[in-house]
């Protein structure tokens, strides 16, 4: 492989061709009749015409080299006490019977399968069993409600949801049936079926009779074979969290995904077939599709599954306690989580107690990586610290420091992503869609087409895709994000340019959250906004007025209100804070100020905007928010 500038200069000169020299990285049925399909644009393909199957690709391809008895999964849960290993193999096998089971239940190529589960190595078994069959997972982050499940449901109409009976966390047991039959209850095109996996930490007897014993089935179940599906048909769909209304379903389609997931390995992450990797995420989110599951077994390496915290399990030392027993070669994790350690182990004593000759360097994603934790990660470590930006739509990074080229040495800069990846013709563009100068802030856009394994659409909605992503700024992806380049092409996101929380790397919906307060009987008008967190990164706070006439209690009320947003959205939603306002800032035109009541909170000596009904509410705002 050439080095980074090469590369990157003929990927968008000649994408064709570099993509069609990339995709000999993966097994083919059927080699593809095109690489680039432009002829539907704005809606692009990727190697059109060519068929192939994933879960072969990830599996079967490294047995039948003879390397079966490498250690495929390593499943490592503190929460539990328990370890073990899974080699390509065995995982092939549970995954042959699996499938079998998802086809008794009727399940086929196209067809649809929910999965509810926490970090087990069930949960890949469950999503690469669909693989084989070309049918389309969607996982579902275990810590959503009942509500985000259901809608969920209704969005994909699965015809099997297979689930946990729970999830562990440090303190206590997460029971997920209650959650999965309030869901099933909600939902207005419930799956015919529910395959349960029996957690000993929670025993599910008697099951219903609709419900499928996953351990019964297994034993029934008969092998199968991977099924050949076109390189543009969809793998799976993963929506995006705390969106409102309908959500929106990213896609992923199975060539396209392949080629790019087994070529950023490499590249990206510099990970070799045999080498252990571990991507502290989890399979809800799209780093635990493309990064424990996905990238690393389809380039033959080994993967940890980790059921556990950064901190409390048991201490500060967990993820470098990993790295240390399994001899990880890379790891992959958000800057939320170092923050947390480094709370609790500041001067990063634990880091001392681990034996980490074998990390050559720990990736970082998911939010923005501020320089206090990028400089105390670099010098305790003493490895690369590689900042990478990317989305759920595009499924692998944007922009990073591709530590897997050779000849390759690009400086790493404190709060900066580096450079664009082959296929990301990355631009800062103003309001115009004018190209801003170096050092000027813009919004980031990527030139279309995007590169393979980015999202080809949305779940049934093309409208809504382009509408969503292609219209802003014609003839570019729209990434919703902030920032500039510098003057040495490095890229320097700064933030979203919409209402979104990035909250410990999960993205929230402002309006989904108020969706919920304004449901309470007493609540007239809401605001939620993402204020600054040392740990997380942003946290939500809640503002919301009273109805005429209402008498409530106010510190009742936000109690309630903090636990009617974690039943509709869950846990992950982090929402603690709500205070009752006489009103809330707004533009004469009705708009909420939110950027401004963000900058108040997080302490910035914000503008009055000429734009504003009434300055006094404001004020009075200021006060609420700065009070502790």
């Amino acid at each position: 492989m050439s080095d980074y500038w090469t590369a990157y200069a003929e990927s968008l000169a000649d994408p064709d061709g570099f993509w069609g020299k990339q995709s000999a990285l993966v097994d083919w049925v059927r080699r593809p009749e095109r690489i680039l399909d432009d002829r539907s644009a704005p809606l692009f393909r990727w190697f059109t015409g060519g068929r192939l199957n994933t879960c072969a690709n990830a599996l079967d391809r490294h047995v039948a080299a003879g390397r079966g008895d490498q250690t495929a999964i390593i499943y490592d849960s503190p929460v539990t006490g328990s370890r073990a290993r899974l080699s390509y193999a065995e995982l092939l096998d549970q995954v042959e019977r699996f499938a079998g089971v998802l086809r008794s239940l009727g399940v086929g190529h196209g067809d649809r399968v929910v999965v509810y589960m926490p970090m087990i190595p069930e949960a890949a078994v469950a999503m690469l069993a669909c693989a084989r069959l070309g049918a389309v997972h969607c996982v579902v982050f275990g810590g959503f409600a009942a509500h985000e499940l259901a809608i969920r449901i209704d969005d994909a109409r699965p015809s099997v949801l297979v689930a946990a009976s729970c999830g562990v966390e440090p303190a206590h047991v997460v029971r997920y049936l209650p959650i999965v039959d309030a869901a099933l209850e909600q939902a207005q095109f419930p799956p015919q079926h529910v395959v349960v996996l029996e957690r000993q930490q929670e025993p599910v007897i008697p099951l219903r009779a609709n419900v499928v014993d996953w351990r019964d089935a297994m034993a029934a179940a008969e092998p199968v074979e991977a099924v050949p599906v076109a390189a543009t048909d969809p793998l799976y769909v993963l929506y995006t969290s705390g969106t409102t209304g309908r959500p929106r379903g990213v896609v992923r389609d199975n060539g396209g995904h392949a080629v790019a997931l087994r070529w950023s390995m490499t590249n990206v992450f510099g990970i070799r077939p045999g080498e252990t990797w571990w991507a502290a995420s989890d399979i809800g989110w799209v780093v635990g599709h493309s990064y424990i599951v996905y990238g690393p077994l389809l380039t033959g390496a080994t993967t940890v599954v980790y059921e556990g915290k950064p901190v409390g399990t048991p201490d500060a030392g967990a993820f470098w306690r990993v790295a240390s027993e399994h001899a990880l070669a890379g790891m992959f994790t958000a800057p939320t989580a170092l923050r947390a350690i480094r709370r609790d182990d500041p001067e990063g004593k634990r880091i001392a107690d681990y034996d980490l000759s074998a990390l050559r360097a720990i990736f970082l994603a998911g939010e923005r990586l501020d320089p206090e934790t990028y400089e105390w990660t670099a010098r305790h470590l003493g490895i690369p610290v590689v900042d990478n930006w990317w989305q759920t739509e595009t499924g692998w990074p944007i922009c990073a420091n591709p530590q897997g080229m050779p000849g390759t040495s690009i400086p790493i800069k404190a709060g900066s992503p580096t450079r664009p990846m082959p296929g990301y013709d990355v631009q800062v563009l103003d309001s115009d869609g004018g190209q801003v100068p170096a050092g000027e802030e813009g919004s980031i856009c990527i030139r279309l087409p995007l590169p393979p394994g980015t999202l080809p659409s949305l779940w049934n909605d093309d409208a809504r895709y382009i509408r969503d992503y292609l219209t802003t700024f014609p003839g570019y992806y729209a990434t919703g994000d902030g920032g500039h380049f510098d003057d040495e092409g490095h890229l320097f996101v700064m933030g979203r340019t919409d209402d979104i929380i990035n909250c410990a790397g999960h993205r929230l919906s402002t309006g989904a959250l108020e969706a919920v307060l304004a449901t309470h009987s007493a609540v007239a008008e809401c605001a939620v906004i993402g204020v600054h967190d040392d740990i997380k990164g942003q946290v939500p706070r809640g503002l919301v007025v009273l109805k005429a006439g209402a008498t409530v209690d106010e510190t009742q009320l936000a109690r309630d209100l903090v636990a009617l947003v974690r039943d509709q959205v869950g846990p992950v939603a982090s929402l603690k804070r709500v205070d009752v306002v006489p009103a809330l800032p707004k533009t004469r035109s009705g708009k909420i100020l939110r950027r401004t009541m963000r900058g108040i909170a997080d302490g910035r000596d914000e503008p009055i905007p000429s734009t504003i009904e009434d300055p006094a509410v404001l004020d009075r705002i200021r006060t609420t928010l700065l009070a502790p």
